[in-house]
């Protein structure tokens, strides 16, 4: 069995990465290790982690390193244990017990695969798709979306993606200094694509995940690194980027001027500006 390791970063949520890596130790492929990172908690995660899971591996960052920065920490020292593959999961997901099995097996099956994706469901109703694998980015209008079904893939999602060890040490990890959070694992996924990979989706690799509990859904922080991060890659892939950033900023203001929502209307301004 190939060797894998697992990822999960924490960042002031201890409870569900708790619940996380117990799921995770159910998994019926049994050749993997589990590292959890914690990304500059304040709320006590560390010890609290410490003392519900004193047999995983726990790696405290020292401060908030955003999600590329975090994960690339516990992605460095899976690469120098000597892993095969790399799990990347959300702290606030948990894993069908064959999730794990599921995606080696699609791995070793395509060897093209740099990076393959699960099934993400909606907590609240096990049954309903919420990401099938990753999505699709459309450059000219400055947008993407999640694919719910079968569909060819422009990116994998980071919230579950088992990534190729021998793919990462020929592209490098993610880009920490483009994106603090959000867009990097679609930078990963359009660097892999360009260096021959491809990217795809286990289906029966099933993950049950909180969407967004970090910041949580229409936070202005989550629009200021959205906005921030989707121009950085906006101008590193379009053809003409000053076009799609102009329509995915007219987008986004006019949804929030319409909600009167004004401090997300200053957070995408900010994004803007930092950009």
């Amino acid at each position: 069995m190939m060797q894998v390791c697992i990822v999960v970063l924490n960042w002031n949520g201890w409870l569900d990465t708790i619940e996380c890596v117990r799921s995770l130790q159910k998994q019926n492929y049994k050749n993997f290790s589990l590292l959890v990172v914690d990304n500059g908690s304040t709320d006590g995660s560390v010890e609290k982690i410490r003392q519900a899971l004193p047999d995983v591996d726990l790696i405290p960052s020292g401060r908030n390193l955003g999600f590329g920065g975090g994960c690339n920490i516990g992605m460095r020292r899976a690469l120098a244990l000597g892993a095969e593959y790399i799990w990347l999961i959300n702290s606030d997901a948990l894993a069908d017990p064959d999730a794990l099995s599921t995606l080696v097996r699609q791995a070793e099956q395509f060897p093209s695969l740099g990076a393959v994706g699960s099934v993400l469901y909606e907590p609240d109703h096990p049954g309903q798709v919420q990401l099938w694998g990753g999505g699709k980015v459309q450059l000219w209008w400055g947008s993407s979306r999640h694919l719910s079904g079968p569909g060819r893939l422009d990116f994998v999602s980071g919230a579950s993606a088992l990534l190729r060890c021998k793919a990462l040490e020929a592209i490098g990890l993610f880009d920490e200094k483009s994106y603090f959070m959000y867009w990097e694992d679609t930078d990963l996924s359009f660097r892999l694509r360009a260096a021959g990979w491809t990217i795809g989706v286990a289906q029966n690799a099933k993950v049950w995940h909180r969407e967004s509990s970090s910041l949580g859904k229409g936070s202005p922080q989550l629009d200021l690194y959205f906005t921030q991060s989707a121009i950085r890659f906006l101008r590193k892939y379009a053809k003409y980027p000053l076009v799609p950033i102009f329509m995915m900023l007219t987008r986004m203001f006019l949804k929030r001027l319409l909600l009167r929502d004004w401090r997300r209307v200053q957070a995408v301004i900010q994004g803007y500006r930092q950009a």
